[in-house]
């Protein structure tokens, strides 16, 4: 199945957060098909910030994500790309592919942050769909 984009959704009969995915990716392809890849992955960020903001979501950027060692939360640098309605991480590349490191990149954020629904999405492709990867915990 999929979101009518040509991202797959997961197998659940369920949905989550359907609405607020459909307009997560309508941003993306809406700020892909005016830059188009080749920037670097700080100005998709910007952009695509600015456009979720636009259609009145609330987004932060640059969310640091505490690792929790012994009970301890440290700081060790991690950050969200995006935290969409502090509900839904973005984790943007802009490279010439997507490896497993990547989506396991994601998946750690959605861990460390108690995040249910994630994506993951590479600008520097010809169709913005094709780089978006939505993955839930």
């Amino acid at each position: 199945m999929n979101l009518g984009y040509g991202v797959a959704r997961e197998q659940s009969s369920k949905l989550i957060e359907p609405e607020l995915s459909k307009e997560i990716i309508g941003a993306a392809i809406e700020v892909h098909r005016h830059l188009g890849p080749g920037l670097l992955e700080s100005a998709y960020e910007v952009c695509l910030s600015h456009e979720l903001a636009s259609r009145n979501i609330r987004v932060r950027r640059q969310v640091e994500v505490p690792v929790l060692y012994k009970g301890v939360a440290l700081d060790c640098g991690y950050k969200i790309d995006i935290l969409v309605e502090d509900k839904i991480v973005l984790e943007l590349k802009a490279i010439e592919g997507l490896l497993p490191v990547h989506e396991a990149q994601l998946l750690t954020y959605m861990r460390l942050s108690n995040k249910k629904l994630g994506f993951l999405m590479n600008f520097h492709v010809a169709r913005i769909t094709s780089g978006i990867k939505r993955r839930v915990l």
